[in-house]
């Protein structure tokens, strides 16, 4: 299987489930970009795999989600079932940022 270019812009989906993310901000290396414990693969792409066992968690519409460790951040356009990881690494929900006081 081809490694899909993860680059801001990019639309992805999962090969196991419903998810589909956009690349906000593209890592600063490569990275395996992984849903359910599976590839993520570019929108248009044809593929069929079966979520890793273990794999749990979800992904969840309208959510940003980040890794520190590589700066890459996903806005998931589409809600499924599998965990988004990117070189074994879970992302975890970017927190919205406080809004400055108006006293």
């Amino acid at each position: 299987m081809a490694v899909t270019e993860v680059k801001p812009g990019a639309r992805l989906r999962s090969t196991v489930s419903e998810a589909e993310v956009v690349v906000v901000r593209g890592p600063q290396d490569a990275v395996q970009l992984r849903c359910g414990g599976a590839p993520m693969v570019a929108l248009d792409a044809a593929t069929e795999a079966a979520a890793a066992p273990g794999d749990d968690g979800s992904t969840l519409l309208g959510k940003r989600y980040v890794d520190e460790t590589s700066s890459l951040e996903l806005l998931c356009t589409k809600g499924g079932a599998g965990a988004l990881t990117a070189d074994g690494r879970v992302l975890t929900l970017k927190g919205a940022k406080p809004l400055p006081s108006s006293d």
